[in-house]
């Protein structure tokens, strides 16, 4: 990566590397923890209007990125998942 030139590191460079150094101290479970407690953190921060419009942009998005097939596919994964399910029940 670059160096400013006073010989610092950019933050970019920082970043990664600081990256990198905490996924190799951690496993999965941390960032499953750090993950959960950020969810909480958000969800005590917003409103339902707030999971909506994020939910309608996420879905406006990726109609835009794929085509009909795509949901053909994924609910065929779906339904085939659901029926694995309910059979174990």
């Amino acid at each position: 990566m670059a160096k400013n030139d006073d010989k610092k590191m950019t933050v970019e460079e920082a970043g990664r590397k600081g990256g990198e150094a905490t996924s190799k101290n951690h496993d999965k479970e941390f960032y499953q923890e750090i993950g959960r407690k950020g969810g909480e953190a958000t969800s005590e921060n917003h409103d339902k209007e707030f999971y909506q419009e994020i939910g309608r942009k996420g879905g406006e998005a990726t109609s835009e990125n794929h085509d009909k097939e795509f949901y053909q596919e994924i609910g065929e994964k779906g339904g085939e998942a659901r029926s694995k399910q309910r059979d174990n029940d």
